[in-house]
């Protein structure tokens, strides 16, 4: 270990990374020079798919026993520090083009390995924020590609523009998958920072309340594949169709219009600047009185200088992450009860054939957390999930019912294995 590895912490896989990453030419341009395609229906395209450079890491977070906060109504909390993850990289690194994505109680990035210790020290300063300020324990680790294909995996990766303005990453090859495993191991583990140390959250924004549905189910999805194979490809184009066809704009869980913060706003301004009880009220105080500011603006459409009120909230409507591929479909969408039947039967089947593993969840109305880091222009991102549960819960029944599967498949493969003589 040299002095400085001692200074920084790093770890034996970091040294190794950081050996690996030396006189490597440059690939932190590999995910900018990627053409996003706009067609949702071709996620399953797996040849559109590129795999990361090899000195590329992957950041993944997420939070500690997310459901139990769930159930006790801290979905807000949750999902702000997922989104954190995000924000505190994109603010630590303004002027790189990094693929990413929310999963509700964490997020994943994947990064050029130039800049290890950028990452490192916003996530380190993300995990100290979550537990100190908000009460909730955020593992970190920071996982080399290489590692993922040492192990059999891969990760490889697309643009989905979700609009004109935004486009998501979408991932496939197992290695993301893989990693959360380790992560939940303690493998390739990040420690957090020091006691009240924050990470740079500018542009964070929680201000909305939860969004009603408007065809009476958020339905969450998780449906992740056994195998790549053409029975998955046909299943999310099952279920797609399903959607599509009987939902309005594709199940999109917001108002076409976009939707209105909360009149009273969010907590996230609080939650940042809880010191004492006397700046704690008066931050409630101001935080009310923007909020207030900002729902009339909104609503009225009165333009102020350069922002245009309306033209805003249609943004944030296609802007949103409502679905993406994360080694397998992800989404958070508006249906009929009757429809929300109709996808949980398919994925059933699906499951019992072996096809995927699967989870969903039901809720009447969605939560959106914001990353607006300028009001004016067009790029601003939001991550939607369902706001009872969502994607954390959706996953808990899919870990049920993966033991199940693997049971199933187990049981028949000694069946059809003969007996020795």
């Amino acid at each position: 270990m040299t002095l400085q590895d001692s200074l920084t912490g790093k770890s034996a896989h970091e040294r190794a990374f950081s050996r690996t990453n030396t006189g490597s030419a440059s690939t932190e341009h590999f995910y900018a020079n990627l053409k996003p395609f706009d067609n949702f229906s071709q996620i399953t395209h797996f040849d559109r798919y590129l795999p990361l450079p090899r000195d590329w890491f992957i950041g993944i977070a997420d939070v500690v026993q997310s459901t139990t906060a769930i159930k006790t109504g801290r979905y807000k909390a949750v999902n702000t520090v997922g989104a954190a993850v995000l924000v505190a990289i994109t603010n630590a690194l303004p002027e790189l083009c990094f693929p990413y994505v929310f999963g509700g109680d964490g997020a994943t990035v994947a990064i050029p390995g130039k800049y290890l210790d950028e990452v490192k020290y916003a996530l380190a300063r993300t995990a100290a924020w979550a537990d100190d300020t908000l009460d909730l324990v955020l593992r970190v680790a920071i996982v080399p590609v290489s590692a993922i294909r040492a192990a059999g995996h891969d990760v490889r990766v697309a643009r989905y523009a979700a609009s004109e303005n935004v486009s998501y990453a979408m991932f496939t090859g197992g290695g993301m998958a893989w990693a959360e495993g380790q992560l939940k191991k303690g493998e390739f583990k990040v420690r957090r920072a020091p006691l009240n140390a924050k990470p740079d959250l500018s542009g964070l924004y929680c201000g909305f309340g939860p969004i009603p549905t408007e065809q009476g189910t958020i339905l969450s999805i998780i449906a992740i594949p056994v195998e790549e194979q053409r029975s998955y490809a046909a299943l999310v184009a099952d279920v797609l169709a399903l959607i599509e066809f009987s939902s309005r704009r594709s199940g999109h869980p917001l108002p076409e219009g976009g939707p209105l913060p909360a009149w009273l706003g969010g907590k996230i301004q609080r939650l940042l600047d809880k010191h004492s009880s006397h700046a704690h009220l008066l931050t409630a105080i101001a935080d009310a009185l923007r909020a207030i500011k900002t729902r009339f603006v909104l609503s009225a459409g009165i333009r102020m200088g350069q922002f245009k009120p309306l033209k805003y909230r249609r943004e944030i409507s296609n802007n949103t992450d409502f679905r993406k591929f994360d080694d397998g479909l992800k989404m958070t969408v508006d249906c009929s009860p009757e429809i929300a039947d109709a996808i949980e039967a398919r994925l059933v089947s699906a499951q019992l054939s072996g096809v995927c593993v699967a989870g969903t969840h039901r809720q009447t109305s969605a939560h959106l957390t914001c990353y607006v880091p300028s009001n004016i222009r067009s790029d601003h991102v939001h991550f939607v999930d369902g706001a009872d549960g969502g994607y954390a819960a959706a996953a808990a029944k899919l870990k049920a019912g993966k033991t199940a599967v693997m049971a199933g498949m187990a049981a028949a493969r000694a069946v059809d294995t003969p007996a020795a003589p």
